[in-house]
């Protein structure tokens, strides 16, 4: 009966169950990626523009001191892009990040050193500052029904009105040494003599088993909820992948003066902010109501505590991110910040965010910055002016959300 026949499977092609060597492998690597493209493009991107530039650059790019320079230059984005990406996330946008830098820079100048206050002290005195300010247009947007767009547009018009004011148009310090070593300061060394920083070295490979544990949990828990997870072959070599880029560049750290304090700082705050997105309740709740609000609303989620809660987040590490700037040029000035809102916003968009909101990752933030950082930072190597690296990365942000939209149709259809 042709009822039989029909249910006889056809014949696997070859390598396609893993018994056919590298042809296999391939066609499992191609299908884990279109499964997960808005995840590893962005990846695969990096890469890409890392391995140009470093052929570009004759391997200048590549240079322990250069990478370090990297992570230094593009710290305060960083910061920035892990607060931008949640608000996205949540269906909203903040224009006033770059405005609030600068303000919460010049408060810390006021601090320190006009009044003489300990700097431990004025740091948190800084972070309350950008808390209250996150917190005043969160409010706005949450509970009085104001656009995000308008109110962090007045944020961003009043908070640089009140930097002009608090430095009186005047660039203000320096700021206490120990300021300065959080924004541009090394790890100590420690241990016997060798060619390498030994904290940096220990550091990075914790670090890999740390990654290497995760990626183990988060599998085994896709599986007993029964979701897709990749193939163990692919698996396997995204693990390799990521701990030979991991070891890569601790030992371009190492061979330099070690891991900066600051990338601490942002190790701290990716694992911390990446459980938070992935495993805990305000998390899937800002999942929840940037994917679909009036179903969040049905599900119980408290969609105004929330929106305020990622709002107030976002002044906190937008005043983080002004100590790290301020403390980095030792000075603080009235034009500082500039830009920094579409900076952050553009990494957040390169990292896999989504316009209409409920998808994005923090991971995917610091790939967006670091595009945008190794962009800059290469093209300045090979003497690329400054006219068209602007139109350069206006491209890429064009290309990133385009193909976001792409994609959002391909699944559609």
């Amino acid at each position: 009966m042709s009822t039989v026949t029909d249910k006889t499977p056809a014949a696997a092609p070859p390598g396609r169950n893993g018994a056919g060597g590298g042809d296999g492998l391939l066609q499992l690597m191609l299908d884990g990626m279109r499964r997960n493209m808005r995840q590893y493009g962005m990846l695969i991107a990096l890469g890409l523009i890392v391995a140009l530039f470093a052929v570009w650059t004759d391997g200048d790019l590549l240079l322990p001191r250069n990478v370090s320079n990297l992570v230094l230059q593009n710290s305060y984005i960083l910061i920035l892009a892990i607060g931008m990406m949640l608000v996205i996330i949540a269906g909203h946008i903040d224009l006033s990040v770059g405005s609030l830098t600068a303000f919460v820079g010049s408060m810390a100048a006021v601090f320190m050193v006009r009044n003489d206050i300990p700097w431990p002290l004025a740091v948190v005195l800084c972070l309350a500052v950008g808390a209250i300010a996150g917190a005043i247009q969160g409010w706005f947007i949450a509970y009085g029904g104001i656009p995000s767009f308008i109110v962090t547009l007045a944020g961003m018009l009043t908070f640089r009105g009140l930097t002009e004011i608090f430095l009186e148009g005047q660039t203000l310090g320096p700021f206490p040494k120990g300021l300065q070593k959080v924004a541009n300061g090394f790890m100590p060394e420690v241990g016997p003599e060798t060619n390498y920083h030994n904290l940096t070295l220990l550091l990075g490979l914790a670090l890999i088993g740390l990654v290497v544990l995760q990626e183990v949990r988060d599998r085994r828990r896709q599986k007993e909820f029964a979701l897709e997870v990749l193939p163990a072959k692919l698996f396997l070599l995204k693990l390799v992948a990521l701990g030979s880029a991991i070891l890569v560049v601790t030992m371009l750290l190492a061979s330099y003066k070690g891991a900066p304090i600051v990338l601490l700082i942002l190790g701290a705050l990716l694992v911390g902010f990446g459980y938070v997105m992935r495993n805990a309740v305000i998390g899937r709740h800002i999942y929840a109501i940037g994917g679909n609000l009036p179903a969040a609303k049905l599900s119980g989620v408290r969609d105004k505590k929330v929106t305020f809660l990622v709002f107030l987040n976002m002044g906190m590490l937008a005043a983080l991110a002004g100590l790290v700037f301020a403390a980095r040029f030792n000075a603080a000035s009235p034009k500082a910040g500039l830009n920094f809102e579409l900076e952050a916003i553009a990494a957040s968009f390169i990292g896999g965010a989504s316009m209409s909101g409920g998808v994005g990752t923090v991971l995917g933030a610091i790939i967006g910055g670091l595009v945008l950082g190794v962009l800059n930072n290469g093209m300045n190597l090979v003497g690329i002016g400054t006219d068209w690296q602007q139109v350069i990365k206006g491209l890429v942000l064009l290309a990133a959300v385009g193909f976001d939209v792409w994609n959002k149709r391909k699944v559609g259809s």
